[in-house]
C-alpha cells in the first residue's frame, strides 16, 4: 500500500527538526563539490537556506515557491566542514569533497542513509523505492566505461 506523504510548511519542518535533535544553522555556503554535469549555480546561495546536520552528516534545505521544503544540497557525510559527494567507482564507494577523497566505510553509508530517511520523514518528502533499499550515490564513475 502506498504511504501518502503530505508536504509540510517550511517553518513547521524547521521546528520539528529541532525537536528531533537535528542541528539547524544558517547555510555557510561551504557546500559539497558539484557532481559532473551540474551547474555552478545549483545549490549555492539559496535565500533562507539552512544547514541541517546529525550523525556526522548534513544537507542544506530552503523554502521553495510553495513555502515547503526543498533540498538544495543533498545529504552527505561531512568532511573538513564540507558535505561530501558519494562517488561510486563500481568496486568501491568514495566520499569526495573539493579537497579530499576517502573510501566510504559501512558506518559512513549507514549514517548517510539514516540521516536521509529521518530528514525526508520530517520534511514530508516521499521516499523512493530504490532510495529506501540503501544509500544511493551522487555520481557513478566506472573505469570500464572510459573512452566509450
Amino acid at each position: 500500500m502506498l504511504k501518502k506523504t503530505i508536504a509540510r510548511p517550511y517553518d513547521e519542518v524547521l521546528a520539528d527538526l529541532g525537536n528531533r535533535r537535528f542541528d539547524v544553522a544558517p547555510a555557510t555556503g561551504v557546500a559539497k563539490s558539484l557532481p559532473a554535469g551540474a551547474k555552478a549555480s545549483e545549490g549555492r546561495g539559496a535565500s533562507g537556506a539552512v544547514r541541517v546536520s546529525k550523525y556526522g552528516c548534513a544537507a542544506e534545505i530552503a523554502p521553495n515557491a510553495a513555502k515547503c521544503v526543498s533540498i538544495v544540497v543533498p545529504p552527505g557525510f561531512v568532511l573538513g566542514g564540507e558535505i561530501a559527494t558519494l562517488l561510486d567507482r563500481g568496486f568501491q564507494k568514495f566520499l569526495k569533497t573539493s579537497r579530499i577523497e576517502i573510501a566510504a566505510t559501512a558506518d559512513h553509508l549507514r549514517a548517510v542513509h539514516q540521516f536521509s530517511e529521518e530528514l525526508k520523514e520530517a520534511a514530508g518528502i516521499p521516499e523512493l523505492y530504490n532510495q529506501a533499499l540503501g544509500t544511493t550515490s551522487d555520481l557513478y564513475v566506472y573505469d570500464r566505461l572510459k573512452g566509450r
